[in-house]
C-alpha cells in the first residue's frame, strides 16, 4: 500500500470513529436526542420556508455550535465518570460547566432560529 493509500485508509478509520461516538451520543444521552429532532425538523423547515443561502450559513453555524457542545458535554463527563467514580465537588463543577455551554449553545442557536424563520411568519 502506498502512502496516499495509507492516509486516505486512516481517515476513513478516523470518520468510522468519529460516527460510532456520534451514535454513542444519540443512543445514550436524552439531550442529544432532542438536539437531533431540533436539527431534522430545523432543516426540513428550512428547505419548506426556501431560507437564503445566508440564512442556511447562519443555521447550519447554530446546528454546529450545539452538536460540538454537546459532544464535547458528553466526553467530559463521561471521562469524569471513569477518572472521578465517587462523588466530587470539583467534577460536579466540571460536569455543570460543560452543561452550561451546551445551554449557551442552546440559547444562541434558538435566537438564530428565531432571527431567521420568524420573518417568514
Amino acid at each position: 500500500m502506498n502512502c496516499f493509500a495509507k492516509f486516505i485508509a486512516a481517515r476513513i478509520t478516523s470518520i468510522s470513529h468519529a460516527l460510532r461516538g456520534l451514535g454513542v451520543a444519540i443512543r445514550t444521552e436524552g439531550n442529544a436526542k432532542v438536539h437531533l429532532a431540533a436539527t431534522i425538523l430545523v432543516v426540513i423547515l428550512g428547505f419548506a420556508l426556501d431560507i437564503s443561502a445566508g440564512e442556511w450559513l447562519a443555521i447550519i453555524g447554530a446546528i454546529a455550535l450545539v452538536w460540538i457542545a454537546e459532544l464535547m458535554n458528553t466526553a467530559l463527563e463521561g471521562l469524569c465518570d471513569i477518572v472521578s467514580p465517587e462523588y466530587s465537588e470539583k467534577v460536579k463543577h466540571a460536569k455543570d460547566t460543560a452543561a452550561a455551554a451546551v445551554l449557551v449553545a442552546a440559547t444562541a442557536a434558538t435566537i438564530i432560529g428565531a432571527v431567521v424563520f420568524l420573518p417568514y411568519f
